[in-house]
């Protein structure tokens, strides 16, 4: 299906509407994930060409994107990479881990951003950073979408670098993403170490459901998409 290609308006208008000069896209991967980190790219781009291609990650091949992935390390102006464990999310919620992993992306970059173009309609960066957020920011925005592409290839093989470990999840095919190859594993293995306990689907799995976590932080009563129940098992 034919996109448009994403473009530096949104980056101009910040800057031409706040006096920034650097301007960082951030782009999350793994929020719906029943296992592994959630993981937020953080990449700065200025106003140059992107490469052919350059779109939202979920619409690419994942030979595309790697093929992408490649490319944009090398053509970004800087980019960096923050992770929040799935104990983390246990303990603090999506909203607060999702925070937490931005920060750290964004603190790991050699230069400290003047904005951030945050995607989607939420902030869940807040201060002291300068957010504007745009809704589908991965396909209309340059930097945001090269920071898709870059999180979710990384993100992925972090993933499949635990197939060996845990080959019955399939780790490397679904990401940690509930395909029915994970929830069958899950029924009769129960969940690994790299799964997140406070989430719904435990509620599902009677063999394991004495595993589930309580979250004890203020977030504990948010309701994350990917943690509700819905799910065949």
């Amino acid at each position: 299906m034919p996109y448009e290609p994403p473009t530096h308006t949104v980056e101009r208008s910040i800057r031409a509407t706040t006096g920034a000069k650097i301007i960082a896209g951030v782009d999350e991967v793994g929020r719906g994930a029943w296992a592994g980190p959630v993981t937020v790219c953080a990449a700065i781009t200025g106003l140059r060409r992107p490469p052919v291609g350059l779109t939202d990650s979920k619409l690419l091949s994942q030979k595309r994107r790697e093929e992408l992935a490649v490319q944009l390390e090398k053509w970004v102006t800087a980019h960096s990479l923050g992770h929040a464990s799935p104990e983390e999310i246990d303990e603090l919620g999506m909203t607060a881990a999702l925070r937490l992993a931005a920060t750290r992306a964004l603190d790991a970059l050699p230069v400290r951003p003047d904005a951030v173009i945050l995607d989607g309609k939420h902030d869940y960066l807040g201060d002291p950073w300068r957010v504007r957020t745009v809704i589908k920011g991965d396909q209309s925005c340059v930097a945001v979408a090269a920071a898709s592409v870059l999180a979710k290839v990384r993100r992925d093989a972090m993933m499949a670098e635990l197939q060996g470990e845990f080959l019955d999840f399939a780790f490397a095919d679904n990401a940690g993403y509930p395909s029915p190859v994970h929830q069958a594993a899950l029924r009769e293995l129960g969940p690994t170490p790299y799964h997140r306990l406070s989430w719904a689907y435990l509620d599902a799995l009677p063999a394991w459901r004495h595993l589930k976590k309580i979250r004890l932080s203020p977030e504990a009563a948010e309701l994350e998409s990917g943690g509700q129940l819905g799910f065949e098992f």
